[in-house]
């Protein structure tokens, strides 16, 4: 299975955060599945790719030329996909994955996470994406979909719903 992981490219972030990103790209390495990514380093996106890779995994790397120009372009990539913008990287990840997964993250994250539910609402792809809700980190984020449920501007019979899980041991088995 091919799947496309999402998460923060900061290094100053707490090191429990940093580590759910060994934890999921071994697991991901071990257990045969490909892991695509920004293809850039730092944060819970090296993290990831380099524990997937010392597990044995597959690395596909998908990566716009600004962030290569800024010295951050992945050397542990089996593929590598240049493509010329960060709307095409979420494009050409959505395309190679089969389900997509998000850590914590920031900006970057969040729009790759929404982009990911909003061309799943307009038919797009059918593809499941699943949001690890570390120690509550996206509660604001379920909290503001609750919110916009009630006031219906979500639809109460919702045909794409993001998938929140808590632990990495949940996800594990949602992607088993």
């Amino acid at each position: 299975m091919k799947v496309a992981v999402y998460c923060s490219a900061k290094d100053a972030i707490p090191e429990e955060y940093l580590a759910l990103g060994d934890a999921l790209g071994a697991w991901l390495g071990e257990q045969g599945h490909t892991l695509v990514y920004g293809g850039a380093t730092g944060g819970l996106m090296s993290r990831t790719s380099d524990a997937a890779k010392a597990a044995g995994g597959y690395i596909i790397g998908v990566i716009p030329p600004r962030i290569v120009a800024c010295g951050r372009k992945a050397t542990n990539c089996d593929e590598l996909y240049r493509v010329r913008t960060m709307s095409e990287r979420k494009q050409a990840m959505r395309d190679l994955a089969d389900v997509m997964v998000c850590l914590p993250g920031s900006y970057g994250t969040l729009d790759e996470m929404m982009d990911v539910i909003s061309s799943a609402i307009v038919g797009e792809h059918k593809k499941p994406i699943y949001i690890l809700n570390y120690k509550g980190f996206y509660e604001p984020l379920k909290a503001q979909i609750e919110l916009m449920k009630r006031l219906q501007f979500i639809p109460s019979d919702e045909h794409y719903k993001p998938i929140f899980v808590d632990t990495l041991e949940e996800l594990y088995e949602v992607l088993c």
